[in-house]
């Protein structure tokens, strides 16, 4: 085995901060991945990492190592990405993990697309609105929607969130239009929850034009499901806190109208991202993210089912 191999595996160990999650990520097991670091070490007749039951830490002279390995890394994925270059088309296989509606509705059709364009690749595609463990479940790509927090993955952004209050035309008529922030939190709130995301919170000013606070929301229905959200709204269950994203057409189309769009409305640092493990940024990967790209549009093109939004909650 050529000394790049297993210098390469020993940034990935250190990079993914254990040997568990570096093994995933080569299809190794762990006593594999631990002979390979062994004998790099015995090559170079240096000890590189200073291990423990749990845990590692490098040593000086696996620190030095480490800077030099990974700007071998670097190089050879430049090699890689002029050879991709020239290859006629992407191919291979392409493993995506995303939320079950963002996949539904915006993913389904690029990879029609996509696999018509392509008739070498084979895509699967892995819907849950509970987040993949990218590693782990060997994907190539995933699609997250919120914070991204930190970590060893890439994180690409494609498309801002852009929060809005909505309720239905009915809803309106039956309970009369909010003007102030107490008289929405004093109506019934339609609430998406799914495991440790939950939106029953608004940073919103209490005012018009005034500073942001945090209002909590009231609701006795809740659900994981963006599609049920939408109908619940637009059965005059509650409002609702949404992402333009969950519209699928126009919003007088659905029958619904926007909230208190005078009050400033904050959607923090959250976004849609890309994200994909930092090795595996192939030109299979960066083509679908692309054809993602151009199919959403810049700004995403569902900002236009709520005109003028630019004007609003600001």
């Amino acid at each position: 085995m050529a000394l790049s191999t297993p210098l390469l595996l020993f940034v990935d160990v250190v990079q993914q901060g254990s040997f568990t999650k570096a093994a995933a990520l080569h299809d190794m097991d762990n006593s594999s991945l631990s002979k390979q670091i062994k004998k790099l070490e015995a090559n170079l007749g240096v000890q590189l990492l200073n291990r423990s039951t749990r845990s590692f830490s490098l040593t000086p002279a696996g620190e030095e190592i480490l800077a030099q390995a990974k700007t071998l890394k670097q190089t050879l994925d430049q090699i890689q990405g002029i050879a991709d270059a020239y290859q006629s088309q992407p191919k291979g296989n392409l493993r995506i993990a995303s939320p079950v509606y963002f996949g539904q509705q915006y993913l389904q059709p690029v990879i029609a697309q996509f696999l018509q364009r392509y008739p070498d690749v084979q895509l699967s595609l892995a819907l849950d609105d509970k987040k993949a463990d990218i590693i782990a479940d060997h994907i190539d790509l995933a699609f997250r929607i919120g914070k991204m927090p930190d970590s060893n993955l890439i994180a690409k952004k494609i498309a801002s969130t852009h929060l809005a209050l909505v309720a239905s035309q009915d809803f309106i008529q039956q309970h009369g239009r909010p003007t102030t922030l107490a008289e929405l939190l004093a109506l019934p709130a339609v609430i998406y929850s799914n495991g440790d995301l939950i939106w029953d919170q608004l940073q919103i000013s209490a005012e018009p034009n005034g500073a942001l606070i945090t209002a909590k929301m009231r609701g006795n229905y809740r659900t994981s499901d963006i599609r049920a959200l939408l109908d619940a709204v637009s059965a005059g269950m509650g409002y609702a806190l949404i992402d333009l994203s969950h519209l699928q057409r126009p919003i007088d189309q659905l029958q619904l109208e926007p909230l208190l769009t005078d009050h400033r409305l904050s959607c923090g640092d959250t976004g849609i991202y890309a994200v994909y493990p930092h090795r595996k940024q192939t030109k299979l990967v960066a083509e679908f993210i692309h054809a993602v790209e151009q199919y959403l549009g810049a700004p995403a093109f569902w900002q236009q089912h709520l005109p003028n939004y630019d004007s609003l909650y600001n």
